[in-house]
């Protein structure tokens, strides 16, 4: 006999939580995310599961894993998410209004290339909180992050096939150049353009591996058919910028994001021969991107983004 029954016996906020399981996967980490006792998330698992008579979630080790009944259902709870977001959506709009707290995270130098304008232009939408935070990671562990926020822009090299990011909104912001930088009294400072060739035996100042600008550097030594000379590894785009100017390496930077610091301290020379750059990228839940407030949000990143588009 087919059960059409689903709806008369499930509640949509039990169903958020088990969708909320699937994303973070532990009853500790949906409490966090959704405000909830770790006691009640466990109560509402139950109801749920009781109602629909179906084992949905079962022990692994010290925590839980979702059984197969209970990925499927999370399926169905994200699919639910999104419909009512856009229903939402869809209201607000009629009604000619817009609000509601937004939380965006960016690695650090996009925060600091976007955030300031982004600021600015909600600035017209009052009624919209935007909340902003810091997250840097490996371009491969961002789309992790978008359980815990409602926006998260994210990097990429240019020169890669992009990770899986299966059930996520994916909005393409700008392709950011990186450019070779150089103390000012370096012989090739005053260059239009350097190869691989002419800086491969420098010391280079480097992001941790599997950052897209270290990937990057993988592909530079490729060409140049030479192991690059690493003498210091940082994420600190300030640090880096201070230590090239001071003739303790050189470096890749971002091009719009170092341009106005690099003015009187460092030269930024574009590079030949190969092609170098990030691609810097919006991630969002579905659910989360037909909230009215986060569209709101995102064409105002986007308009920001666009201003440095090249």
């Amino acid at each position: 006999m087919v059960d059409d029954g689903l709806w008369d016996r499930v509640d949509v906020a039990h169903l958020a939580v088990l969708r909320e399981l699937a994303e973070h996967g532990s009853v500790t980490a949906v409490a966090r995310a959704t405000v909830l006792s770790p006691s009640a998330v466990s109560q509402q698992l139950k109801v749920l599961q009781r109602r629909l008579g179906l084992v949905l979630v079962e022990r692994a080790g010290r925590g839980v894993r979702l059984t197969d009944a209970g990925r499927a259902l999370a399926g169905i709870a994200a699919s639910v998410s999104t419909a009512l977001a856009t229903a939402e959506a869809d209201w607000q709009r009629y009604r000619g209004g817009v609000g509601g707290t937004v939380r965006l995270a960016t690695f650090h130098s996009a925060g600091e290339l976007l955030v300031p304008g982004l600021l600015d232009r909600m600035a017209q939408h009052p009624d919209v909180v935007l909340e902003t935070f810091d997250e840097d990671v490996l371009q491969d562990d961002f789309a992790g992050l978008t359980a815990d926020y409602d926006v998260v822009v994210a990097h990429r090299s240019d020169d890669v096939v992009p990770p899986r990011r299966d059930g996520l909104e994916v909005r393409l912001l700008l392709r950011e150049p990186l450019d070779v930088a150089l103390p000012l009294d370096h012989p090739l400072a005053g260059r239009d353009r350097v190869t691989p060739a002419d800086v491969i035996d420098e010391d280079w100042i480097v992001p941790p591996p599997e950052f897209p600008i270290d990937r990057v550097l993988t592909a530079l030594a490729a060409q140049a058919r030479s192991p690059v000379r690493i003498v210091r590894r940082t994420t600190h785009l300030p640090l880096t910028e201070k230590l090239v100017a001071r003739g303790h390496g050189i470096a890749l930077l971002p091009r719009h994001t170092t341009r106005d610091r690099a003015e009187g301290r460092l030269a930024l020379v574009p590079l030949a021969d190969l092609r170098a750059g990030r691609v810097v990228e919006a991630l969002m839940r579905p659910d989360r991107a037909a909230r009215r407030s986060v569209q709101v949000v995102l064409d105002a990143l986007v308009a920001e983004a666009a201003s440095y588009a090249v």
